[in-house]
């Protein structure tokens, strides 16, 4: 989900309607990060002494690439349909699947035992996102954001009551820091229970839950036919409505597209494989470090300078992540049968 972060800097977005090679240059870097760190990645986490910290480190690097693609979204979308870009994002992913696993994979995932309950989330993905970009027109970002990154906490919650996790004190302290955290930063606005934040309050419970969904899913499927089911209902749902408004791209906007896919699917695959390792309250804490990723790209990017706030909340969010990861080291590890 795009977390642009305008409203939160000294100027606002210039654009890169003046440059577009510099967002085709971008998205092109992008999406060869997100091959490599994705490889890298899972070769480096499989060691079984220290898969949970290696869980964090696959999470943590698909909120990073998460926040990559919602860069390239933002680069694109002005000249792009969302429904457009949502149906070539989906198609690459799968293109890329079906490269990689052939017709093994399209059986695999044919004959899959989660089909029902990854349409399901699905489902809770797609309405979290109509959820809130309606909400987005009548709110600030900074109260957009706010709100939205209710959702860690959320998750921690569910987790208890779905999964029967049992979350530490620490892992509670962490959850509220980094929201306190993502709260400064944002500086939001006084804010009633209307409508928009009702819809921004059921997206975050949408992708709370969806999260949740995942972590019951992902220790029952491959990953990459997680990734197939997940798309699949991407294209057909986004394919009905991109026929009325379709743009037909150029060479570097059909590559632009396409590196979405590319970066958005090394992030799904990393999320994926995450959970797989680490319970879904240790890692719920890292998906506030989006925010500081996409202020990051913000500068980078556009130019943004954050104000004073962002720094103060960007250290808490960073003391959450450190928070779990130290206790999650000194826990001792698990006893293994001889």
């Amino acid at each position: 989900m795009c977390r642009a972060v305008a409203g939160l800097t000294r100027r606002r977005c210039l654009g890169v309607s003046h440059s577009p090679h510099v967002g085709y240059r971008f998205a092109t870097l992008l999406s060869a990060g997100a091959v490599l760190g994705t490889f890298m990645a899972t070769k480096l986490v499989n060691d079984p002494r220290t898969r949970v910290l290696g869980g964090i480190a696959l999470t943590s690097l698909a909120y990073l690439l998460f926040s990559c693609h919602d860069a390239v979204i933002k680069l694109i979308v002005v000249s792009f349909p969302v429904w457009q870009i949502l149906f070539f994002r989906s198609l690459t992913i799968l293109a890329g699947c079906l490269i990689f696993g052939g017709g093994t994979l399209l059986r695999e995932t044919l004959s899959s035992r989660v089909i029902r309950p990854m349409f399901l989330r699905s489902f809770l993905i797609l309405s979290a996102w109509l959820a809130y970009y309606t909400a987005a027109k009548d709110l600030q970002l900074a109260e957009l954001t706010t709100i939205y990154f209710a959702a860690p906490v959320i998750v921690t919650v569910l987790a208890i009551a779905m999964l029967g996790e049992k979350v530490s004190l620490v892992q509670w302290v962490a959850v509220l820091t980094g929201f306190v955290g993502v709260f400064i930063a944002c500086d939001p606005a006084n804010l009633g229970l209307s409508l928009p934040v009702l819809l921004v309050l059921f997206a975050a419970f949408a992708w709370g839950l969806s999260i949740v969904l995942l972590r019951k899913i992902a220790l029952r499927e491959k990953t990459t036919v997680q990734m197939m089911l997940n798309n699949a209902f991407f294209l057909v749902t986004a394919g009905i409505p991109m026929a009325f408004v379709w743009q037909t791209p150029d060479l570097p906007g059909a590559l632009m597209l396409a590196g979405a896919g590319v970066i958005g699917g090394g992030a799904q695959f990393c999320l994926f494989e995450g959970m797989k390792r680490a319970p879904a309250s240790v890692i719920a804490p890292f998906e506030y470090t989006s925010l500081v990723w996409a202020f990051l790209l913000g500068y980078l990017i556009w130019g943004d300078v954050p104000r004073d706030k962002v720094f103060v909340g960007a250290a808490l969010i960073f003391a959450a992540g450190v928070l779990i990861i130290v206790t999650q080291h000194l826990r001792p590890a698990p006893q293994t049968a001889d």
